[in-house]
């Protein structure tokens, strides 16, 4: 079988690009399908999370107006499939060109959306004026109207499917690619978090919630991996706790890190079904989250293996943040949980259910 991933970005570190480079690879080295990737506007640059070398990487330039780019888009798009003619086109994208694709492409072959964020992300704060109201309920309403002309919905929680209200929707949650009988002792005083430095990944709202947290706990300190090392560092230095957080580039051996640390924190405004909870609570992590729209809820159980927390409610993160800290036997139980919890997201039992799915298609 023959598939086409159309994807933004598939050379950083976000974890979109870490679960395509854990999927592509298992569907060419156990199923030995033809793979190929068709990105926009990169470099040349090597990927930054491994790829088999079978792989077969595109690249579309696409600048301009918004008429421009439309027209690159659908011109360069139509030219791409019928080169590869794969038989399943798959779309991973959040941005609002995804629910253009199904209007541009002319072609027979399958599409599905694969959806790897809520319906309701947002890469600024949502202004309350009429004007910006208006166009935020028209943006989600063309979302509604795009995503029932795709041939299939590939959601990655039963909440996140929720969401679109379609009928051919099926849920299939990413794997967890860490798999290893190694994990943390929890004893290090060392909380950890690994998100890109956007609106919807919330390090905002993380600091000024460690910023807190410090004043109870001064020996204990926050390491976040993320990609805008220098603006976070900046706003680390004016609040006077470089002791506190120490601000990373993403690294490709971050098991390693999660070993290091006693527990996971994320304060996303969004998410789709996060990576980062599955790679730690596969390191034994407990985990402590915001209840975004949507994955959280999906992943962590509440009092069972980390903490949920209702969204903005800053105090009663703290306070569990606290908990968890305070208290290592707690630690150690969600941790164990954790693990346990992980195990259901195995590469091997989810990538079968890709290969159903695609095979019936």
């Amino acid at each position: 079988m023959k598939l086409l991933y159309i994807v933004p970005k598939i050379k950083n570190a976000g974890g979109v690009a870490r679960v395509l480079s854990l999927k592509a690879n298992y569907f060419t080295e156990h199923f030995n399908y033809e793979v190929h990737i068709l990105s926009q506007n990169e470099t040349e640059d090597l990927p930054f999370y491994d790829f088999n070398s079978k792989v077969i990487f595109h690249n579309i330039i696409l600048n301009g107006n918004p008429f421009q780019f439309l027209k690159a888009y659908k011109k360069q798009i139509n030219q791409k499939v019928k080169e590869i003619n794969p038989h399943v086109i798959l779309v991973a994208d959040n941005g609002l060109k995804a629910f253009i694709f199904p209007f541009v492409i002319k072609t027979k072959i399958p599409i599905v959306f694969e959806i790897h964020g809520s319906k309701f992300i947002e890469e600024n704060p949502l202004k309350s004026d009429f004007i910006s109201k208006f166009i935020s309920k028209i943006k989600y309403r063309f979302k509604d109207f795009g995503v029932r002309k795709f041939t299939k919905i590939v959601a990655l929680s039963e909440e996140n499917l929720e969401e679109w209200n379609v009928k051919n929707g099926i849920v299939i949650p990413n794997p967890s690619w860490i798999q290893t009988k190694l994990v943390s002792d929890l004893k290090n005083k060392k909380v950890i978090c690994v998100a890109r430095n956007s609106y919807e990944k919330g390090l905002d709202r993380l600091i000024v919630i460690w910023e807190k947290v410090i004043d109870i706990h001064p020996d204990w300190t926050l390491e976040i991996y993320t990609d805008e090392v220098d603006s976070l560092n900046t706003i680390v230095v004016d609040l006077g706790m470089t002791l506190n957080i120490h601000i990373f580039s993403f690294v490709k051996n971050i098991e390693e890190k999660y070993l290091e640390s006693s527990i996971y924190v994320m304060t996303s405004r969004t998410e789709g079904f996060p990576m980062v909870l599955l790679e730690a609570m596969a390191s034994g992590l407990p985990c402590i989250a915001f209840d975004c729209p949507t994955g959280p809820r999906a992943i962590i159980k509440n009092n069972k293996n980390g903490f949920l927390i209702p969204d903005n409610d800053d105090l009663l993160f703290i306070e569990k943040l606290s908990a968890l800290i305070e208290n290592e036997d707690l630690r150690l139980e969600f941790g164990k949980n954790a693990k346990h919890s992980s195990e259901n997201y195995s590469v091997e039992k989810i990538m079968e259910k890709w290969r159903s799915f695609l095979e019936e298609l």
